[in-house]
């Protein structure tokens, strides 16, 4: 029986499809198809988990339903015939009731943005329908596939805790007399189960107001509630066994429900691809747009999919799920004898840091055998072991064949024929004198490809420690998956000892050889790792042999393993004097959470499409520096559904000039690209795969032009600079005359990268002409909605009244929507205004990223005068930002940048040069901090180059140097309110510094291969935009006669809250509850003139204009309440309304005093300063250069807090996307100015499992602040930098690596990020001795770092 019909469930009910283009995928059905916006696209690869649904389906063999959780993104929509989808939508809503996976997130406070929530909610429901009541290492292993860029992720794994806790059986009155403990989160009841059940004592906080949710209002979960699996798939297998063909206009899907089928169909389409999981090929076919005709998939093939228990070992399908295989193997762990299993083992162990769990749950090994990825994590092991293939085809039968280092032939290419399959994997059982072991080393431990990976297969004669076999293979060191030839045969016959080890590693430094400009770059680094790996099972198998290993050598045996996650929030309490309805200052959730958690927020493209709407795609520059020759559209336009192409020569009759500060950019480039990236024209088509595809079409002919500028020293070099190469100055003091008679002087430099927003929803856009009067609605993922209209207005000549920018919320900005996103608006305004038609854009991620810029990097000269205790006289800095293309934000950024370099150091003389780097990459923007980051972490740098110079302890220069109550800043700003030494004795004594650092250095001492290092940072930032009239904002409150009140401020709500702040000052001043008042969207026809939602000001700025509104409304309303002093609200509306009392009131405010002359450096250039000080400790692996981060304790002064749970969230966060920025994530670029990092595949943002084991946060009590709103602080940008804690840390336990191996401790360079290959390079021991850096000019490097 064969179908073209597609018929699957969605959400209990049934979908039938009857035109399938087998090019879409299950999220494209969702989104465009059903409507079911809840399900967002986050990246398209699989890399986030922000489309995360559950897929089940019922086993008939085990007479069982399986739930998936599915990377809907990369799933084909044909590959779920017969299955059923259940989609955010589908477990609850807060129109009827949420689920408790829905509601724990939200009242834990685990949603910000919201845009990551729907795909982690339906991990984790996911893991909850296939076990009840899992542990936590089961939940932290169900979201290894998940990212989140907002919450630092501990209030998710907070709520979620709590599906494992004792107190739920509790709850659901299911606890029976005797013992029952959790191994996992150490929670332990005994005895007779207590009659007071939910309300025994051992399940309630001694002050249940001391935290920021509260567990006892969770809806407990009942597992029986669930809705049911579809019983028309369970009772009926004639879904299952179609044969199933889909044919759309470019490509073929076959579902073959028996292998000759399936033969016969690779015999007849030898080039067809095999789909299991579609993890790889819907990444090819989605970013490097390759093309396969003919799709097989097959599930329904017996001899793929069958498990056979060998006496020699299992054979396993090759369409096999990896999680399948995991769950096998671990049953055979637990019931085989020990040396068995050896193989096995390393694979589960492996399989664990393979992806993520979506992915694990679909990927097949056969596909990861067949595509043949050169850094794949199974084949090393699947070589080395010397596994069996069994290949068939119709016309050559059946083969057995070995993946050896004969199997694989080049890059992603291999030995079996086209036409054949691979049918099954044949994994021995290893033996007793066998021993094996596989290691790998990643940007980052979860969900991440390996940089390199090694396995290594060692038999030993019986009775002897004499080598009779040999295997080791590695990856990540060619273009394929490789074995170390000479060492495998050579260490044969040798004993296992040193002398063995250093053949071993002469043997393999010639076997994997690597090229200057070998792609990947990283040379040394990936050498010493093959050598680093050859040492840890050197070690490994002489302790399984009990040969006698130095007590501080075991530390090299193995990496790291998850901890225990920790963590306390401390907060000021709310007295009894506070109104019980008064919600400022305590921790209201969210004001979108519970929508964000149901999928029913609206993001910009999740809004309805409009009538006669077109789906607008870029086209965009592929060089860096060229002149455009030619632009030839034609075969886009013959395509069917395209609709328009657009260029400067079609808008030849607008301004064409853009930018937020000078108009240095252009709409379309005209001429000469300065970028790959820069946007040259515009496709237009009926719908987004179409225009894509056009897009790609375009073709742009260049005349390429020189130099190509990438890097700071490449600005430097060709003297590259904007503002005409003039650089900022800032000077206060006799630097000079200093510097001429001080006791002790260092000179030094350092450098830190740049850094990806990472929004999870990427810049987004629908532009709506009206039909009269040049009227245009503009709906916009942007924090300048002002800026939107402003720009357009420009640019078509029509006045801004006639321009309204609509904001209802954002999925994440951090700087990144500030200015950039009129960069994607201006265009596709122009397009829509040109066809008068709606057009509609979102960014894929690798556009966005490539499009869009981020994070400056810096580079910093400075010179330190001090004395001989280290109190710090005069500084002479000069610091270069590479600012990119454009000027953008850059000068303003490079301002902060000169405010922050002394951090919370007070330095009498100083003198700051700026340089603004003029290249040939994207042009870099805002980001949380804003240049401060950077400013701070050269001063930081500073610190501990005198303290090296003196032998002095860091935190003893670091204190001796901190600002005091009334000193002033080097460009005039007096400190008041300082509380910077509060916060650091409180956080060294919270933090139990001294005693840990003791700890630490006998943890070193104990310990050759990993070292420990702890560091303090503190912070003092500068509150309020340094530039005066930005300074202000607006708000309008409007009252209805029912008493609902509608808000509207000048504020964009991206995560942070703010709706939910505003709501609580509106809900304090009106004495109202805060649920009768509600905030709709930001519009530019509600507020206008609005400025950006940035520096940390919008609830300082708007909590302002919002209070004085409604102090307006209520001052009206006083009469109404003195005549009825016990009315209702209600009633005192309906009365102010039949007076003729106006009920609605705008409110302005205009920060005073920002006042800074740079010509004279006099004035405010801030407000007010939030302070901060943070301890962290970090373990470093010598031999990998992986790291972990134990512990932070962070004490923040953030006034008296309006909201503790999303202040302490903000902390959490910005600490999390610092740590990315100090110690993970790096923006990799070409020579020639390509970006390499271009999706979370090769950009790696902090997970889950880096969050410090410990993790605790406390609100500095008994703090205020008269300049802002009831005496609270901003919070967005100032706890980002004490996340270089962690980099310092890392610095501390390198010392301790360099001063154990014999060299001197300092000085060394350690730039930002401290990647592992940074870390492991600066342990310099005698492995990383024998690679000698190649000489400068003697190569083209793979990659230059901006």
């Amino acid at each position: 029986m064969s179908s073209s019909v597609l018929e699957f469930y969605v959400n209990g009910k049934r979908v039938v499809e009857e035109n399938v283009n087998p090019e879409w995928t299950l999220l494209y059905y969702l989104r465009n198809k059903l409507r079911l916006c809840g399900t967002k696209l986050g990246c398209g690869e699989g890399g986030c988990g922000a489309c995360t649904v559950m897929v089940s389906r019922y086993d008939r063999l085990q007479d069982k339903i399986i739930h998936l959780a599915v990377n809907s993104c990369l799933a084909p929509v044909c590959s779920v015939h017969g299955l059923a989808v259940t989609t955010i939508e589908g477990i609850g809503s807060t129109k009827t009731k949420l689920h408790p996976v829905q509601e724990r997130i939200a009242k834990a406070h685990g949603s910000q943005c919201g845009f990551c929530t729907p795909g982690i909610v339906m991990s984790m429901y996911a893991l909850l329908r296939n076990m009840k009541r899992p542990s936590m290492h089961d939940i932290e292993g169900a979201f290894q596939g998940n990212l989140c860029r907002c919450t630092g992720y501990r209030p998710i794994l907070e709520g979620y805790r709590s599906f494992a806790e004792d107190w739920e059986i509790l709850r659901n009155g299911s606890l029976t007399n005797g013992t029952m403990s959790n191994g996992t989160n150490g929670i332990e009841v005994n005895g007779n189960g207590c009659a007071l059940g939910k309300d025994c004592c051992k399940f309630q906080k001694k002050d249940e107001e001391e935290v920021l949710f509260k567990k006892s209002e969770f809806t407990p979960y009942d597992p029986s509630q669930e809705p049911i699996f579809p019983p028309a798939l369970k009772l009926n297998s004639k879904l299952d066994d179609q044969f199933l063909h889909f044919k759309g206009t470019e490509v073929e899907w076959y579902r073959p429900n028996d292998l000759a089928t399936l033969l016969a169909l690779k015999e007849k389409h030898p080039d067809a691809k095999i789909i299991v999981g579609n993890t790889e090929v819907g990444v090819e076919v989605k970013f490097k747009h390759f093309q396969y005709p003919v799709l097989i998939q097959p599930s329904r093939i017996k001899e793929m999919n069958e498990i056979v228990y060998l006496d020699d070992g299992i054979r396993f399908g090759a369409a096999v799920t990896l999680q399948e295989i995991e769950s096998v193997l671990k049953k055979q762990i637990e019931t085989a004898d020990e040396f068995k299993t050896r193989i096995f083992k390393a694979i589960v162990e492996m399989l664990n840091w393979f992806a993520g769990k979506q992915i694990r749950n679909v990927a097949a090994v056969g596909g990861n055998i067949m595509t043949g990825s050169p850094i794949s994590d199974l084949n090393p092991i699947l070589m080395a072991a010397n596994v069996a293939l069994d290949v068939v085809s119709l016309s050559g039968g059946h083969r057995k064949i070995k993946l050896d280092e004969t199997f694989f032939t080049g890059y992603r290419r291999n030995v079996i024929k086209s036409n054949e399959i691979l049918q099954a994997i044949h994994i021995p059982y290893s033996n007793e004198n066998q021993y094996f072991y596989a290691y790998k080393q990643a940007r980052r431990r979860e969900d991440d490809i390996a940089i390199v990976n090694a396995a290594f297969n060692v038999v030993l004669s019986p009775n002897t420690n004499k080598v009779a076999s040999f295997r080791c293979a590695f990856g990540g060191m060619a273009p394929t998956t490789v074995m170390a030839l000479k060492t495998c045969k050579e260490l044969v016959g040798m004993k296992w000892n040193s002398e063995l080890l250093e053949k071993g590693y002469e043997y393999l430094i010639e076997d994997l050889p690597l090229a200057a400009s070998a792609p990947g770059g990283m040379i040394q680094y990936r050498r010493s790792l093959t050598l680093s790996f050859f040492l840890r099972v050197f070690l490994q198998i002489s302790q399984d042999l009990k040969i006698e290993v130095p007590a501080r050598d075991l530390s090299a045996i193995s990496g790291f393993k998850p901890r225990e996650l920790k963590s306390s929030q401390y907060f000021q309490v709310k007295g009894v004097d506070q109104r019980l309805d008064d919600p400022v200052g305590r921790p209201v959730v969210h004001a979108s959470a519970f929508k964000q958690a149901s999928g029913e927020a609206i993001y910009c493209d999740d809004i309805p499409h409009f009538e006669n709407e077109l789906y607008l795609s870029f086209v965009v520059s592929t060089k860096a520096h060229a002149t455009i020759l030619s632009i030839d559209a034609s075969d886009a336009l013959s395509m069917e559904g395209v609709r328009g192409f657009f260029s400067a020569k079609e808008h030849e009759f607008f301004r064409n000039e853009i930018g937020p500060t000078i108009h240095d950019e252009e709409v379309f480039v005209t001429k000469t690209v300065t970028a790959q990236g820069q946007i040259i024209g515009a496709i237009v088509a009926d719908d987004q795969l179409i225009a894509q595809k056009a897009a790609r079409t375009v073709k742009v002919t260049y005349k390429e032009l020189t130099p190509i500028i990438v890097t700071i020293e490449d600005a430097i070099k060709y003297k590259s600079f904007h503002l005409n190469g003039e650089p900022k100055v800032l000077e206060s003091g006799d630097v000079d005359g200093v510097f001429r008679t001080a006791p002790h002087t260092i000179e030094e430099e350092c450098r830190i990268g740049g850094q990806e927003h990472f929004y999870f929803e990427t810049q987004a856009v629908i532009v709506v002409p009206k039909k009269e009067d040049d009227e245009i609605d503009i709906y916009c993922s942007t924090q300048h909605p002002t800026e939107i209209s402003t720009l357009v207005s420009r640019v078509l000549g029509i006045p801004q009244n006639r321009i309204i920018t609509k904001v209802k919320r954002m999925g994440g900005g951090f700087g990144g929507k500030e200015s950039k996103a009129a960069l994607v608006a201006v265009p596709v305004a122009v397009v829509a205004y040109k066809t008068g038609r709606p057009v509609r854009v979102m960014l894929d991620r690798d556009e966005d990223m490539a499009m869009t810029g981020g994070r400056h990097p810096f580079y910093a000269r400075y010179k330190a005068a001090f004395d001989d205790d280290g109190k710090i006289l005069a500084c002479d800095v000069e610091l270069y930002n590479n600012a990119g293309y454009s000027l953008d934000l850059s000068s303003a950024v490079m301002d902060r940048a000169m405010f922050h370099f002394s951090n919370a150091y007070f330095v009498p003389n100083f003198r700051v040069k700026g340089y603004l780097c003029k290249t040939n990459i994207h042009s870099h923007t805002a980001f949380r901090g804003f240049g401060g980051p950077q400013g701070m972490f050269a001063g930081e740098n500073m610190i501990r180059n005198i303290a090296e110079y003196l032998n002095k302890e860091v935190a003893e220069i670091s204190y001796l140097n901190l600002f005091k109550e009334g000193e002033a800043t080097y460009y005039s700003k007096v400190v008041e309110n300082c509380t910077l030494q509060k916060c650091w004795k409180e956080c060294i004594r919270s933090s139990n510094y001294e005693e840990r650092k003791i700890k630490v250095e006998k943890f070193n001492t104990e310990n050759r291969y990993k070292k420990r290092g702890i560091s303090v940072i503190p912070t003092m930032f500068g509150i309020s935009f340094s530039i005066s009239f930005l300074n202000q904002a607006g708000a309008l409150v409007n009252v209805y006669t029912d008493g609902s009140v509608l808000l509207t401020h000048a504020g964009t709500e991206m995560g942070q809250g703010l709706h939910t702040k505003m709501l609580q000052v509106a809900s304090r001043v009106l004495e109202i509850d805060i649920s009768k008042i509600h905030i709709s969207e930001t519009a530019t026809d509600k507020v206008p003139n609005t400025s950006p939602t940035a520096a940390s000001t919008g609830s300082d700025l708007n909590g302002m204009a919002v209070l004085r509104a409604c102090e307006t409304i209520k001052k009206r309303l006083q009469p109404i309440a003195e005549k009825n002093p016990k009315g209702t609200w209600e009633e005192w509306i309906k009365a102010a309304y039949l007076e003729r009392i106006s009920l609605s009131a705008t409110g302005y405010y205009a920060t005073p005093n920002i006042n800074y002359n740079p010509e004279t450096n006099t004035g405010n250039a801030f407000d007010y300063f939030t302070f901060g000080v943070a301890v962290t400790e970090v373990e470093i692996d010598c031999l990998t250069g992986d790291h972990q981060v134990i512990r932070t304790d962070i004490v923040m002064d953030l006034g008296e807090s309006l909201n503790p749970a999303i202040d302490i969230g903000q902390i959490e966060g910005a600490f999390m996307q610092g740590y990315g920025l100090f110690m993970l994530e790096e923006m990799v670029y070409s020579p020639k100015g390509d970006v390499f990092t271009k999706g979370p595949g090769a950009y790696k943002i902090p997970g889950f499992g880096d969050i410090p084991a410990e993790f605790n946060v406390s609100l500095l009590k008994g703090a205020s602040n008269p300049r802002a709103v009831y005496s609270s602080k901003a919070v967005g940008e100032p706890p980002l930098f004490l996340s270089s804690s962690a980099f310092f840390a890392a610095r501390e336990a390198i010392k301790a690596a360099r001063k154990d191996a014999g060299l001197s401790s300092v000085p060394f360079k350690l730039n930002a990020p401290c990647t592992a290959a940074k870390i492991r390079m600066a342990c310099q021991d005698e492995i990383t001795k024998k690679f000698k850096d190649p000489e400068p000019g003697s190569f083209v490097p793979w990659n230059v770092i901006a």
